[in-house]
C-alpha cells in the first residue's frame, strides 16, 4: 500500500507541483489550501507524513497552529515544514510546535525525498520485530524505540520521532562523539547543521523540564555532541 502524504499549501501552483513529483515517487497525495480543511480531514483519518507551509492564506501562522493541533493527535507522525519562511526565529518556532523538519522552498526535490524517505524509514524500523536494542537504559535514560516511548528518572519526555532517534544515536554509545553526519545516518534523518542544533536545543528543554540538572548531552565544540553516562 502507498504511503500517504497530506500537503497543506495555499499556492495552488506550488501545491499542484509538489503533489506531481510525491506521485511520480509513488506516494498518494492529499491536498489542502488551508488549515480548517485540513483539520476537518485528519480528525477522521491521519496521513502517513504532512508537508505544511506556515503561511496559509489569510492565516499568517496557520502551520504553527496545524502542527500543534497534529502534535495532540499523534506526537509521532511526521511532520515537514515546506516553507519560504526560513529565518531562525521562524526554524525554531516550527521545531518547538514539533515539526520533525523544517525545509525552504529551495530545497530540490531529490533533497526533500531523500528527508521524507528518511521519516518513513525511521517509522519502519519501529514496526520491525523487537530487538534487544529495542530498550535502551542508560542512568537515568529508559528509551524504548517500539512504544517510542522516552523516561528521565522515570518521568515520561515527549519527543517528536525525529528528536527520539536523536537521543537514541547519541545514548547507544556514551562519551562517542558524533558528528553531524554521523547523526544523520545512526538517526536516520537529512537534515542541515542549523536544524540538527535547533533539535539538540529542544530535547535539552525538553529533558531539563523534568530535571533542572539535565547536563547528559554534551556540546563538543567544532566535533559535534555526545552522551554523557553517570561516571564519564
Amino acid at each position: 500500500m502507498s504511503r500517504r502524504i497530506a500537503i497543506v499549501e495555499d499556492e495552488p501552483a506550488i501545491r499542484d507541483n509538489y503533489a506531481d513529483a510525491l506521485k511520480r515517487h509513488g506516494y498518494d497525495v492529499w491536498t489542502f489550501p488551508d488549515r480548517a480543511r485540513a483539520t476537518d480531514a485528519f480528525a477522521h483519518r491521519l496521513p502517513d507524513l504532512v508537508l505544511i507551509d506556515v503561511g496559509l492564506g489569510v492565516e499568517i501562522d496557520g502551520g504553527f497552529t496545524l502542527c500543534r493541533d497534529l502534535r495532540a493527535m499523534s506526537p509521532t507522525l511526521p511532520v515537514i515544514f515546506l516553507t519560504a519562511r526560513d529565518s531562525e526565529f521562524d526554524v525554531v518556532s516550527g521545531l518547538r510546535m514539533g515539526a520533525d523538519d523544517y525545509v525552504p522552498k529551495t530545497v530540490s526535490l531529490p533533497n526533500l525525498i531523500a528527508r521524507i524517505a528518511a521519516l518513513f524509514r525511521r517509522a519502519d524500523l519501529a514496526n520491525s520485530p523487537a530487538t534487544q536494542e529495542d530498550l535502551l537504559t542508560r542512568g537515568a535514560l529508559t528509551l524504548d524505540m517500539k512504544r517510542m516511548a522516552v523516561r528521565w528518572n522515570n518521568v515520561p519526555i515527549e519527543l517528536t520521532l525525529t528528536e527520539l532517534w536523536m537521543v537514541h544515536a547519541l545514548a547507544r554509545y556514551p562519551g562517542h562523539v558524533k558528528d553531524r553526519d554521523a547523526l544523520m545516518r545512526e538517526a536516520n534523518i537529512v537534515v542541515d547543521d542549523g536544524t540538527i542544533t535547533s533539535h539538540i536545543k529542544r530535547i535539552r528543554r525538553k529533558f531539563q523540564a523534568a530535571d533542572n540538572m539535565f547536563e547528559a548531552i554534551e556540546t563538543v565544540y567544532g566535533m559535534g555532541y555526545r552522551w554523557q553516562s553517570p561516571a564519564d
